[in-house]
């Protein structure tokens, strides 16, 4: 399946995008070209080859989730530019 101006001009316009007469010439043929490229990587045989999700090994990167002990209301609010009744004061926002 190829990628007519049509196409693009529509993708373009879902959105939002301006494009030139360039850019959607340009876009036609470097999604064409991506199109191609996917097709000859569905002619490869790759049976025998366990399926990956990334090209390197990765592991979990997170600490445990130990529980800790939190701060006390007075350290917490130490740095805040304003607190009361051992809160944080925010300007109130009303949209």
């Amino acid at each position: 399946m190829a990628v007519t101006l049509d196409d693009v001009r529509y993708v373009a316009q879902l959105a939002r995008l301006r494009l030139t007469r360039d850019e959607e010439a340009r876009l036609v043929s470097d999604l064409n070209q991506m199109l191609t490229y996917v097709t000859s990587l569905s002619e490869l045989d790759t049976n025998g080859i366990e399926p990956t999700t990334h090209v390197l090994p990765l592991s979990n990167v997170f600490r445990p989730d130990d529980p800790k002990e939190s701060f006390p209301h007075d350290v917490a609010l130490a740095n805040a530019p304003q607190s009361g009744h051992g809160h944080f004061r925010v300007p109130k926002v009303i949209v």
